[in-house]
């Protein structure tokens, strides 16, 4: 049976990766086809008592594997939203749900605060599938990501001491706040151990630097380790654990860090497909069906008043947010695998305690409102994001060499989402192995091309060798596909007449090169420190979007630029001049940025807030 659920899990990943589709939807089929509403094949009895282990082991390793991805600076910059997200928002759901169950319900307090807090958590099992087909801008994803793994991990927490401090014990509440920050101190402590063991024996002799996969078990004991440790200790401590010890593991700066990052996604691929689909056949469609219409109003207000309401006010005068992106946050809140396995086992032990009615009442709404969820939050993600037009426009690359790659690089430090097009397979394999997202094909045809999404490129670029092809393609994108900034390497310069009549911005590569080493010659500090853009500076010219900063001298908008950053040059309507401190800022000026590459970034964050 575990071999039938991994085979299925596997195979409908690759289906939901082929229709880009969230793979939760899949899981969450598969799982009711093979349980006893329908095949029979999974039922409660299957795994036995291995049914918690199990869960927990892989909650662990999907749980550490959201927080190695999640960079610390990328938190930092979603940090307003993400803060409210994990705080306000999730206080507003708990309570609002555990409103809404008493309203609708004959629950009671206790079983209603349950839910509440079990309902609070979305996490990584389903925000990772619908970031894997919808594209948004980072700060978006980010303010998801933090979401999914701070709020799995309270929530988490919160729904074992309510049950057992209020359901099972009534001890009130003050004994619950005691536990609740108890059992996190276990879960935090146990992943700063496992932590320092493991960094510990990375950089020591015992793992030498190019031995990847020593790194990526090691580091995946760190996930199991730090779990364990905290469960022989506190009840769902070890959630808490497993998220410690992967953000701190995942911005210590460890060798192979991609590689590990990839065998991380692997490995969760597979846990997250067979506990998905377990827990997915455990669906009472009869205790949801029991709850009446009560269960229906209770989804509604979870997905069209709960979340939209914390949505609203996690982004409320972060005008990084635009409208779009604020209801997309709003539309997409799917609920996972902590409220579907927490809520099994404490139905499992509320009917052994005779309460038969409570832990019908508990499955049957949580299941409800993940099934729900799930089904339209999830599986219309991609919909929902083209409808509300939250993607980012693309950089198109055609050619993987050397230019190619170094270019995507520079541009992808830049935070840009770069797609480059290569025929050659051996390039093609190198440039995927980089960390880039390739199309195999050529470049001047109009299938591939469509297949790459050109539709949603903002700007295009041909690096090949060739100047046939680059000019081909180019045209191509113009002609066919309305690309407004497209750019071209000439490999000749006898054809950048040709580039220039139909409108590309050719870069002479010869004349690049003497350019490149006369620089050299008569101002090397300079040329060095451009060469050197991304380490520890930059240079960034950006458009103002910001109608609050608008209107304002150079003067009065030091304060706004961050130190050790500064106004180069301003550009409106053609004319470039270096701006004194009288200056006016307008809405649509061009600014460019020099310094610190961190104060360029917020700088350009405060004036550009929006693509």
């Amino acid at each position: 049976m575990i071999a039938v659920v991994l085979v299925s899990g596997l195979g409908v990943q690759l289906l939901a990766h082929r229709l880009r589709v969230p793979s939760v939807i899949f899981y969450l089929a598969i799982g009711v086809l093979l349980g006893p509403e329908l095949l029979g094949l999974v039922t409660l009895e299957t795994f036995g008592d291995g049914l918690e282990i199990i869960v927990g082991l892989s909650v662990a390793i999907i749980v550490f594997e959201g927080a190695f991805a999640l960079r610390i600076d990328r938190i930092r910059r979603a940090s307003t939203a993400s803060l409210r997200l994990v705080t306000v928002s999730a206080l507003v759901m708990f309570v609002g749900t555990a409103a809404a169950v008493r309203a609708f319900t004959d629950g009671t307090w206790e079983i209603a605060l349950l839910i509440g807090a079990l309902l609070v958590a979305t996490g990584p099992t389903v925000i990772t599938p619908i970031l894997d087909v919808v594209r948004v801008r980072d700060h978006v994803a980010t303010a998801l990501e933090t979401e999914g793994i701070v709020n799995d991990v309270t929530a988490a927490i919160v729904a074992v001491v309510i049950f057992e401090t209020l359901l099972l014990d009534d001890l009130g509440v003050p004994a619950t706040v005691v536990s609740f920050l108890q059992r996190f101190g276990v879960g935090v402590a146990a992943g700063l151990l496992a932590t320092v063991v493991i960094y510990a024996l990375l950089e020591s002799d015992l793992v030498p630097e190019r031995d990847v996969q020593a790194s990526q078990f090691l580091v995946l004991a760190a996930a199991i380790g730090s779990f364990a440790a905290a469960e022989a200790v506190a009840a769902e401590a070890g959630i808490a654990a497993a998220a410690t010890s992967g953000i701190l593991l995942g911005n210590l700066g460890i060798d192979n860090r991609e590689e590990i990052e990839r065998f991380a996604q692997n490995t969760t691929t597979i846990v997250l497909s067979f506990v998905f689909i377990s827990l997915a056949a455990l669906i009472d469609v009869e205790a949801i069906a029991g709850l009446g219409l009560g269960v229906v109003a209770i989804v509604v207000v979870v997905m069209l008043v709960l979340r939209p309401l914390g949505a609203f006010i996690a982004t409320a005068g972060v005008e990084r947010f635009t409208r779009p992106e604020r209801l997309f946050l709003a539309s997409v809140g799917p609920r996972g695998i902590i409220p579907a396995s927490v809520a099994t086992l404490f139905a499992i032990e509320l009917e052994l305690a005779g309460s038969v009615a409570a832990g019908e009442l508990l499955v049957g709404t949580v299941f409800a409102v993940i099934f729900a969820t799930v089904l339209v939050e999830a599986g219309l993600a991609r919909q929902i994001g083209e409808f509300l037009g939250v993607s980012p426009m693309r950089t198109i690359i055609i050619g993987g060499g050397r230019v190619g790659q170094a270019l995507a690089t520079r541009l992808e430090n830049r935070g840009e989402y770069v797609v480059v097009v290569e025929t050659d397979p051996d390039v093609v394999e190198r440039a995927r192995s980089a960390g880039f997202t390739v199309y195999e094909g050529d470049g001047s045809d109009t299938e591939t091309l469509r297949e790459a999404h050109i539709e949603d490129a903002k700007r295009f670029i041909t690096t090949t060798a060739d100047d046939d092809i680059n000019l081909l393609a180019c045209q191509l994108a113009i002609t066919k596909f309305d690309v407004e900034s497209v750019y071209s390497r000439v490999n000749d310069p006898d054809n950048v007449d040709a580039f220039d009549s139909i409108g590309v911005t050719g870069i002479d590569a010869t004349t690049a090169t003497a350019v490149a080493i006369d620089d050299e010659i008569e101002r090397p500090a300079l040329t060095h420190w451009m060469n050197e853009l991304g380490d520890s500076h930059d240079v960034q010219e950006i458009e103002v979007t910001s109608e609050t900063l608008a209107g304002q001298s150079i003067r009065d908008l030091n304060a706004q630029i961050p130190d050790g950053t500064f106004v180069a040059v301003v550009s409106r309507d053609g004319d470039n001049r270096v701006p004194s401190a009288d200056s006016v800022v307008e809405v649509g000026d061009h600014l460019t940025f020099i310094g610190d590459t961190d104060g360029v970034r917020r700088a350009m964050e405060r004036f550009h807030p929006h693509d």
